[in-house]
């Protein structure tokens, strides 16, 4: 099927079969109309494409040679054939027309990271006017896939000295161990803490992961990813299925996180992780660590039945013994007032 080629790059299609042409360019899916619609989300991805463009187009208005869909397909084809930065620079600087523009080399280079952005879910390149508190992903020379290789080629250094019980899942982060989920865009920031270990980034796009039909990323690193998304929202867990519907609609999620499996006991274990072994392992060891600093958090966390026995009972002993204190104050009170109202 065509993509709707002509429509501007802030203006995601109207019909199914149009969004299905352009995700078949840009995520390099075989032969979309396979896919039932059910086993999809493309309003968190179409969400996501809309503010990259945005931003783009609101960086200085540099972005002029990707102003509708089918000069973004052009760019994402060559970055397919892997095709090296100066030879995708090459080609668009061969389709400028004169008079050229004086900010021609940033406006090819915007352009390709902009691309590249929409195909990785990575943040290449550096937007101006859209912060994200974290320095953008370098792609100076040589392929695409070199450089998201390059990023992902990080050896593991931490031990496998780390349990992944049932209990650590993505709704006991916070109810437990006040760590908060930050939902992210960025696959490059998944599984990272920030905020002094308080927050977590969390890459919920398992659409984009789940349909993944190209050597960009190396082998192995979307099943590991997947594999995170099933450790952390178990699928068919009612718990973590009634946490995440009501998770604001605003954030628009992908529906898919919680239909990427349920991890068996022997998958369980932190050695099978290649790619976010450190992060989970980071993570885990700040969840273990944590101790409760609220009643909520005291009644929700059972890592220790001992202590939270010993802790609830004496809170009933507490509660037992200021009602009865309470009881023996009213009493006394009554009794004085008798005393001197004694008719």
């Amino acid at each position: 099927m065509d993509p709707p080629l002509d429509l501007h790059i802030t203006k995601w299609p109207n019909s199914n079969d149009d969004c299905w042409g352009l995700i078949e360019k840009l995520w390099a899916v075989a032969s979309p109309s396979t896919i039932p619609d059910k086993h999809i989300d493309l309003s968190a991805y179409s969400t996501y494409h809309k503010e990259q463009c945005l931003h783009a187009l609101i960086d200085g208005s540099i972005h002029v040679l990707v102003e509708k869909h089918g000069n973004i397909v052009e760019i994402a084809k060559r970055i397919a054939e892997d095709r090296s930065r100066d030879d995708i620079r090459t080609f668009l600087s061969s389709k400028l027309k004169d008079p050229r523009p004086d900010n021609e080399i940033r406006a090819i280079d915007s352009s390709i990271d902009l691309t590249a952005r929409l195909i990785s879910m990575m943040e290449f390149g550096e937007l101006q006017y859209a912060f994200s508190g974290r320095k953008g992903l370098v792609w100076e020379a040589g392929t695409l896939k070199d450089s998201v290789h390059r990023q992902f080629s990080t050896p593991v250094v931490l031990g496998h000295d780390v349990k992944l019980e049932k209990m650590f899942n993505g709704r006991n982060l916070g109810r437990i161990a006040g760590i908060e989920i930050v939902w992210t865009d960025n696959l490059a920031d998944h599984l990272r803490m920030s905020n002094e270990d308080r927050e977590v980034a969390i890459f919920h796009h398992a659409s984009f992961l789940k349909h993944q039909q190209w050597s960009l990323f190396p082998a192995g690193l979307i099943d590991d990813t997947l594999q995170t998304l099933a450790l952390l929202f178990p699928e068919a867990d009612d718990d973590t299925t009634r946490w995440f519907n009501r998770q604001p609609t605003t954030l628009n999620i992908d529906r898919h996180l919680i239909k990427c499996g349920k991890l068996k006991g022997n998958e369980r274990q932190i050695e099978r992780f290649t790619f976010w072994h450190d992060r989970l392992v980071v993570l885990k060891q700040t969840f273990d660590e944590s101790r409760p600093t609220t009643l909520s958090q005291w009644w929700c966390d059972r890592r220790n039945g001992v202590q939270w026995y010993t802790f609830w009972v004496a809170i009933l002993v507490l509660l037992l013994t200021v009602f009865f204190g309470l009881i023996q104050c009213l009493e006394g009170a009554l009794q004085v007032y008798k005393a001197y109202h004694p008719s």
